[in-house]
């Protein structure tokens, strides 16, 4: 009869086992963005039918890619298996899946008609991205703590899920219809690519406490959502609720700014 003996079984070591679980998890989020990258390319310049419902389905699977990356670093942590190579890996993973792939929907869906500017505009986000990423991971070497309540500039996954729920909400709104509106498209992608590489604190709420005021707030949040995604769509929603995140956090360091200064 087999025995368990601590944590081996058979010469398998369990913690062994638990080292993969969130590193599944990251390599899930680089299939989605694999796939998103795939899709969104695979559309025929000359054919304008169903190209929206195609980018659609990139912003969908960006989307997942997100979902696998919130939890990878939550189950390492909930398992006990940090490592560093888990830290570059999700790196990795975070530029294809949030860098290369919603620049190419972003090209493909709006950047296009522009040409070379187009085309640079999604090569900014992509480069600000990785910018973003070195510098994170440079922090996180140095600080024992972590990065606490803030991270320093618009995190990566907010920016590209900015970008794919404004592809997402076009296509429930108005179907196959043309994109409208290049250069200010142009100019969020700008923006979002400055803010990543900027000092803006954004929450983190890695250290978040559970009180009654904040069960209040969050209750009264997930009443708004919900009446908003019943009365609009998910994606519409979707897009408030980061554009609310981005803002707030813009405000916020404005606010400071003017505060700091000597009147």
């Amino acid at each position: 009869m087999d025995q368990f003996q601590g944590r081996t079984f058979r010469g398998f070591q369990l913690k062994k086992a638990l080292f993969i679980l969130p590193n599944a998890f990251t390599i899930a989020s680089i299939f989605c963005g694999l796939y998103a990258i795939f899709t969104a390319a695979s559309i025929n310049d000359s054919e304008a039918l169903f190209r929206n419902e195609t980018l659609y389905r990139s912003a969908i699977a960006v989307f997942f890619a997100g979902f696998f990356d919130l939890f990878d670093g939550r189950v390492a942590r909930l398992t006990r298996t940090q490592s560093d190579f888990g830290v570059q890996l999700d790196s990795l993973a975070d530029i294809v899946s949030f860098g290369v792939a919603p620049a190419i929907i972003m090209f493909k869906w709006a950047l296009q008609p522009l040409g070379a500017i187009g085309m640079f505009g999604a090569f900014c986000f992509t480069a600000c991205g990785a910018i973003r990423l070195a510098r994170f991971n440079v922090m996180a070497a140095r600080e024992t703590k972590g990065a606490g309540n803030y991270f320093v500039g618009l995190p990566i996954p907010l920016a590209a899920s900015m970008l794919i729920a404004m592809v997402m909400a076009h296509f429930k709104l108005f179907g196959d219809l043309p994109v409208q509106g290049h250069y200010p498209i142009l100019a969020m992608v700008v923006v979002l690519s400055i803010l990543m590489v900027s000092t803006v604190p954004y929450w983190s709420f890695k250290e978040f406490h559970f009180t009654i005021k904040w069960a209040i707030v969050l209750a009264s949040l997930g009443v708004m959502i919900t009446y908003a995604s019943l009365r609009y769509t998910m994606s519409v929603t979707y897009v408030a609720i980061i554009a609310t995140y981005i803002l707030a956090g813009l405000g916020r360091a404005v606010y400071r700014f003017f505060r700091k200064r000597p009147t």
